[in-house]
């Protein structure tokens, strides 16, 4: 939808302001535990690396990163790394 009404903004300045505020993350619509494997995953851990810190199965973990990806209308996880950077996440290294 957000890409949809930014092509229709004639200027590429004004689109790019538009797209980084309607895609800011409301980290408070997360849950905590997918907050935390936000963080994980902004600071470029793959999915085996999280599941080992959070002693989680990568079957939990791949779960959790769909239903992060639905709540950031994202598609990948670049696309997530990018949002959670701009809201401060991913860092801190652990």
């Amino acid at each position: 939808m957000a890409q949809r009404i930014a092509t229709r903004i004639h200027s590429p300045r004004i689109a790019a302001q538009f797209l980084r505020v309607f895609h800011q993350i409301d980290v408070t619509a997360l849950a905590p535990r997918e907050r935390q494997l936000l963080e994980l995953i902004a600071q470029g851990r793959d999915n085996a690396q999280i599941a080992a810190s959070l002693e989680l199965t990568e079957k939990t973990v791949r779960n959790h990163i769909t239903s992060i990806f639905a709540k950031l209308e994202v598609e990948n996880r670049g696309q997530a790394i990018v949002l959670a950077r701009e809201a401060g996440l991913g860092s801190r290294l652990r």
